[in-house]
Formats: structure tokens, sequence, C-alpha cells
């Protein structure tokens, strides 16, 4: 194949009507780069000037930029990094997002045979590339439109396919290209579109061949940018914070249920101070960033686990939550990836999150306030799991409630006085506990075998025990969880133990009825809008769970129905107007949405409207998030 090209006298810039060869082209070319060491550089600066483009050519110009670059290929081991590094410097700079197709083509292929043709070259090679994941800012507006969907594929195709061509060549360039894509990305501050696009790149090599060598790391700095992200929303972006409260006052379904639209349409919340809403992160554009990274991250899990690939990719993400999210200080967000994954896989990834959060809050050298993170990690996601079944979650609460046996015995009278801090881990257990029974005590109390296996938990004498975790812990998880024990008779001796003295006292104060925005429990509603739809479907929201007192005429003793979870069960109980109904999955999943959410928002109102006996009422919000506190290790 020939090409019209300028005659070798002739510059660069100058075209005749004579048919030269590619090989006369090459050929051209190397006298060129050779005449440079000889002090005869003006075709030379021709030449690169014809590699700076730094918008779209004319066709005349894409033909000799065209001609310029194959010709180049050619002539590789004719450029020197000492004489040549002003054009090197040009070629490296090049953006393909500029270049026509049959000009991106020839850069593609002249950056692939510098990369094998000398190690010198390969850094500034895989850097170039790297820079391309990206498109000039010029460019952005014009991606949202199709023409600029079809342009981006076009550009990284190409990117993705050059790295894995020059991977094959050069063995070692995946180690060299881990270092190079970490340092390239883009800051939180960064314009949300680049974020995006640069970790979809990310994902895209972690899915690739060259994923085998770096595609762990590729997932642990994609987790890592949405910590960053996270953590960079502040509380008091999201929340109005009632230093006399402390906790949140309703779930986000509340919130939206009760929304009205003034005259102006904006809209109108009855919220009290401390409520939390997705309102209030409205034009957050830290928000906007990760709930579009959360996306893209949770699109990645679900081709994942279309292509069989979940249950590996899972393992980094553990590490990486492990090793960053699970003691960020509050995250917000972020921790839902592994949320959405775990939902992709209940029965090896979703128990295996579990597990492993028991074996850490277990592990005595780890550090207390890890352990607690451990703890409310677990409460959260066994209540708010969805896809976990009933007996999973029954063999967890056995394994906390064991603990926390164990632990009561061996300090049972071995402290004269009470000091919450100094046992601060199994009072958070104690309080995981009765948290994860608010949410599930129902599902469990109607399975006859889970039912029995929780009145054999040694909860009552935990709970009687001089430690006293109910005067320590959140007062409105131990209102509604002892609301509850006593609607389904859980307890077989006497109950008044356990109503006396439960207004909130100095010990719970201490332990962190004054600080309940510092405690957490992670996996409360997500307020990121477009990652909403991710998590929706596998989510407990309060408003769906049936508590054990719901209707008092229920006789749970004669429940006999198989073992099931929220989200596996063919059909569901309904309670409407004193009746019971029977209900596909399709109307059940309508009815948890629609359904009223007057049957206890997620922190009930007031006190109860039927005090407990020997309980003075008192204002209690339910559920609260927790923060570990610090303590000696048991």
């Amino acid at each position: 194949m020939g090409l019209e090209l300028p005659a070798e006298e002739a510059g660069l810039d100058e075209m005749n009507d004579d048919y030269i060869s590619d090989s006369e082209v090459v050929s051209h070319v190397q006298n060129v780069l050779k005449l440079v060491s000889q002090g005869d550089d003006e075709q030379y600066n021709q030449l690169i000037e014809v590699m700076i483009c730094t918008e779209r050519l004319e066709p005349d110009q894409e033909a000799m930029l065209v001609a310029s670059l194959k010709a180049l290929s050619g002539a590789v081991s004719f450029i020197d990094i000492v004489y040549h590094d002003h054009l090197l410097s040009s070629i490296f700079g090049m953006s393909l997002w500029n270049c026509g197709r049959v000009a991106m083509d020839a850069l593609v292929e002249l950056i692939i045979n510098l990369a094998a043709s000398n190690g010198k070259y390969l850094d500034a090679c895989l850097d170039m590339l790297v820079c391309n994941f990206l498109p000039p800012p010029t460019l952005l507006p014009f991606l949202s439109q199709p023409r600029g969907h079809a342009r981006k594929k076009e550009v990284l195709d190409r990117v993705h396919s050059a790295l894995q061509s020059i991977a094959d060549l050069v063995p070692l360039a995946p180690l060299r290209l881990l270092p190079i894509i970490l340092h390239r990305m883009p800051r939180v501050h960064a314009k949300e579109a680049f974020i995006v696009i640069y970790a979809e790149s990310m994902l895209r090599i972690e899915s690739g061949a060259i994923g085998e060598l770096v595609g762990n790391a590729m997932v642990m700095a994609v987790v890592d940018r949405l910590l960053d992200l996270d953590v960079e929303i502040g509380w008091d972006d999201i929340l109005q914070e009632d230093s006399g409260k402390g906790i949140f006052d309703m779930e986000l379904e509340d919130v939206e249920e009760n929304a009205d639209v003034d005259g102006d349409g904006k809209i109108q919340n009855d919220l009290p101070e401390g409520a939390l809403s997705r309102q209030s992160l409205g034009g957050n554009l830290l928000a906007d960033k990760l709930d579009s990274l959360m996306v893209l991250t949770c699109e990645h899990l679900k081709s994942c686990a279309n292509n069989g690939r979940l249950v590996k990719v899972f393992e980094t993400l553990l590490q990486s939550f492990q090793m960053t999210v699970l003691n960020a200080y509050k995250s917000k967000f972020a921790q839902f990836v592994v949320f959405y994954a775990c939902s992709l896989n209940p029965e090896n990834c979703g128990m295996k999150f579990a597990t492993l959060l028991a074996d850490i809050f277990e592990c005595r050298t780890q550090p207390s306030l890890t352990r607690m993170s451990a703890v409310a990690y677990l409460a959260s996601y066994l209540s708010r799991g969805k896809f976990l079944p009933s007996s999973f979650v029954s063999s967890m609460l056995k394994r906390l409630t064991e603990w926390c046996f164990e632990y009561a015995k061996f300090w049972n009278g071995n402290e004269t006085t009470l000091k919450p801090t100094a046992h601060r881990v199994f009072y958070s257990v104690c309080q995981a506990v009765m948290y994860v029974l608010c949410f599930r005590m129902r599902l469990i109390m109607e399975v006859p075998h889970l039912k029995s296996q929780l009145h054999h938990m040694p909860l009552e004498p935990v709970l009687r025990h001089p430690l006293d975790p109910l005067k320590v812990c959140l007062p409105s998880i131990v209102e509604e969880f002892l609301r509850q024990a006593k609607a389904a008779r859980l307890f077989t001796t006497s109950e008044t133990f356990l109503f006396d003295n439960l207004l909130e006292s100095d010990l719970s104060k201490a332990f962190g009825g004054m600080e309940r925005l510092d405690m957490f429990f992670p996996f409360d509603p997500c307020l990121l809008k477009k990652c909403d739809r991710y998590i929706r479907p596998s989510f407990v929201f309060w408003s769906m769970v049936r508590t054990t007192d719901d209707d008092e005429e229920d006789d749970i003793e004669d429940a006999d129905i198989d073992d099931g979870d929220f989200g596996d069960d063919n059909v569901g109980s309904l309670r409407e107007n004193g009746k019971a109904e029977t209900i596909d999955d399709d109307d059940l999943e309508l009815i948890e949405f629609e359904s009223s959410l007057n049957k206890m928002s997620i922190t009930p109102k007031t006190s109860l409207k039927n005090n407990l006996p020997g309980q003075i009422g008192f204002s209690a919000q339910m559920p609260a998030r927790i923060r570990p506190s610090t303590s000696p290790d048991w």
C-alpha cells in the first residue's frame, strides 16, 4: 500500500503528486531523525509541529498526521531519548480524543511499538494511555450526547486494547501500570464525570486479562475513593443536629411519606430537629459524585455476578472493607457496596460477611473500637438484609448471646461499681442483640424450632446480670426490645425485673446516651438517590417490620410456618381491619413499600402509648446510631 506524501527534498508541510511507498516514507523520517544529531533540525521541527494537535484537525492535517505517525512507527529504533525528547514529549502529550479513527489507530500503533522497542519508553507510553482515560475538559458536555457516548467507546476501546497489547509484549507492564493508574486517579474535588469515567476504566482493567495481576488493587482503589468522598460529606450536610437529642427521629421512608408541597412547589416536612432526609443532600456535589461512583461500582459487581466472578472479587472487597471502611469514623454510604454484593450472593458472600464481622468482634487482639465497629456492622446487617434467612440470623444471635453470657460469668462479682466504659464491647454486643431482635423477633418467633432456640439462648441471665445492660444501652433500643419481648412472651420468669428504672440513667449517658450522633448502625437507610435502586429491593425498612405486638389477638404460640426470610417466602401475612390475609410475593412487595408507616416509625414519636409495667413513659427514638466508646479489651 502506498501513500501520497512529500518528496524527501521537500519539507513535511509541502505536498506533491509523486507516489511514495511506505518504506520510502519511513526512510525519509529515519533520515530526519538522524539529521538532528548533526545539528540539522529544520525538518525535525516540522515533524514535531505535525504531532501537536489540541483539537480536531482538518482532513489534510489529519492525513499528514496519519502519515507521520505510521512513518514513526517504522522508525522507532531511530528515536533517541536525548536527541528527540521534544518529539517524544509531543507524542506522549497527544490526545486520542482529538483524533479521527485512522489517526487514533496510527497513534496507538506507535505507542505500542515504542513501549516494546525500549524499556526507557515503557512508563511514558503507559502514562500516555492512562491519561487518555479522560477526555479533554472541553469535550465533557459532548459526552452527554449519543455521539459523545460513541466517541468515548471508540477511544477507550483503543486505549484498553493498547494496554493489553503492551502487557502481552512486555510481561512486567501491568506492574508498572499500577502505580501510574493510582497516581493519575482524580481526587475527590475533581469533576464528577472525570471521577466516574476514570473509575470505569479501572474496573474494566479489573475484569480483563491484566486484572489477574492488578485487579485487586483496582477494586481497593475504587473503594478508597468511595470512602474519601463519603468522609468529605459532613454530617452537617445531611443532618441538623439537636444536641439535646442527638439521634435520628425517623427513617427516610417516613420523611418522604410525610412530605407536603407548599404553594411554591417546595417540599415542606414537619420534621423534628435531628431528622435525616434525602432532601438535605440535594445539590451536594460530593454526594452526587459518591452516588454516581456507587452506581458504577454496583453495576460492576452485578456484571461480576453474571459472569461468575463475584466470589473472587468479593474477597478483595472484604479485604478493602477491613482495611479502610470498618474503622472509618462514621462512614455513611460507602459500606453499601458490600451490602449490595452480599445481596447478589447471599449463600456465599452474604454469610461470609456476617461471619467475618463476628470473628473480628470475638478476637481479643483486635482494638476495642474495631471490635465494637464490627458488632455495629453485624447488628445493622442482620437487621437490614432482606436476603438473610431467619435461621442464619438466629444462629448469629445465638453466637452473640453466648459470648455475652460467658463475659458476664467472667465478671460476675469482680466489680463493686459499674463502669460502662470498662465493658464497652460487652454493652455493644448486648445492644446489638436487642437491636436485631427489634427487627427480627417476629419472624424468628413464627418458626417453631427457631422460637425454641431463641427461648434457650442465655439472654435473660445476661439482662439480669449486675453489669445491668438494660440501664446502660440506649433506652430507645431497650424500650422497643422489651415491648416486643413482653408481647412475644420471650422470658419464662417474672418480667417485672426488666421494666424497673428504665429512665435514661447517668450510666446510659456515660456509655452513649449523650453522644448518640457518634454512635451508628452503618446500614441505616441509604440516602443517595441513584444507588437506592440497587439497595432498596434487598433492604428492610423499619416500616416493613411486623413487630410481635402489632396485633395483640395474634396467637404466636400456635404459629407454625416454615422457616424463611423477608425476600424468599412465597407467602406473607398481612393484617388489615383485624383479618389475616394470604398474599403472594408481588402483593407483598407492594404492601411493604406502601403500607402505613404508623405501625411504628423508626423512632417512636413519644413514650409508648401503653406503658410497660412499672415503667414511666419517656421520649424514645429507635433505632439510634451507635459509635463504639473506649475501654479495656476482654
